[in-house]
């Protein structure tokens, strides 16, 4: 099958499962896994922070930040569009009792400076408590501009904020800004990272910071029931992801861009947008269900909406991005 829903669907290599069944391990939740020791050392020095602590996702990771960072009753701002608000089901609020104080997204998925400053609540008991700005980078696959996040953290800092970032696939926007990773995680003070989207492991993320950070979060990934015992097996994968397939995501970029051009030959498809390893593009509604069970039955997964998104990733090749070009073009002409 070739499968454009998402990056978070790809398969571990012969090698990546030679590294997992070959790992050391210990016991995680004493903190003696070899493994898991290692890749949260490999990932915070990668990010250059002072410490990492490893999750089985990022919705975990992300929940376990914001709980670090704020205490019952207090606010963070997020955007409309950032996963951490819209799709990891409310945990913050529900879990944390931590109320998000959405704002909309730019359409270069920043957020507005003076939206996030008339959004700082101040110091008066009839208001939650505003303590923490979360960002994601990239948003919707497009890298936030280097000016735009020095302003944005150096504004919730003048204002006491703590600063945390989404960077699910931070790696991506390496690649594609050309800098490195511990760059673009400089101006934070958390940042999450997985490890099961473009760099191809199973399953987890590693949330980065200071070790007074990373100690509080170590607290509440065990109230949140992600401690886990010989997670060194998962580890290796994360580590093998960190070590082999960093890079490569540049082949990624190219296939989406290959995609982009491709669609955008069809006469009924309107491309929106393409950034490092995501093509957005909008179909006539009518064909959405149609076209996704005709390209099912030729062995294509998507997921096709009035606005769909397609993601290229390690099990996508050159040629299947032609497949699928060609899938579409055919549907729409016979």
């Amino acid at each position: 099958m070739i499968d454009l829903r998402s990056d978070t669907v790809t398969r571990p290599t012969r090698a990546m499962l030679t590294s997992m069944a070959a790992a050391d391990t210990g016991d995680d939740v004493w903190g003696d896994d070899p493994t898991v020791l290692r890749l949260q050392a490999a990932m915070a020095e990668r990010a250059g922070k002072e410490a990492g602590l490893f999750f089985p996702s990022g919705t975990q990771s992300n929940l376990a930040a914001l709980m670090s960072h704020c205490e019952r009753g207090d606010e963070y701002i997020v955007g409309q569009l950032a996963h951490a608000y819209k799709y990891e089901g409310g945990g913050a609020a529900v879990l944390g009792s931590i109320q998000p104080q959405p704002i909309e997204n730019a359409p270069d998925g920043s957020l507005p400076l003076d939206k996030i400053a008339a959004a700082i609540k101040p110091i008066d008991n009839h208001f939650a408590r505003t303590r923490l700005l979360a960002l994601e980078n990239p948003i919707g696959g497009k890298v936030l501009a280097d000016g735009y996040v020095a302003e944005v953290v150096q504004l919730a800092h003048s204002h006491g904020l703590a600063t945390h970032l989404d960077g699910a696939r931070v790696c991506n926007a390496a690649v594609a800004s050309g800098q490195s990773v511990a760059a673009l995680c400089a101006p934070f003070d958390s940042i999450s990272i997985c490890c099961s989207k473009g760099l191809g492991a199973p399953v987890g993320s590693v949330l980065v910071g200071s070790k007074v950070l990373i100690d509080r979060a170590h607290r509440w990934r065990k109230v949140l029931g992600g401690g886990m015992r010989q997670s060194g097996l998962l580890a290796a994968a994360c580590l093998y992801a960190l070590e082999h397939n960093v890079e490569r995501l540049a082949e990624d970029h190219a296939n989406a861009a290959r995609l982009a051009e491709g669609l955008a030959q069809v006469a009924q498809v309107k491309v929106h947008s393409h950034a490092t390893n995501m093509v957005f593009a909008q179909f006539p509604k009518e064909h959405c269900a149609p076209l996704e069970a005709w390209l099912k039955e030729r062995g294509i997964l998507t997921q096709m909406l009035y606005a769909s998104r397609f993601v290229t990733h390690m099990d996508v090749t050159r040629a299947d991005i032609d497949t699928f070009v060609a899938a579409v073009k055919q549907y729409f002409t016979s």
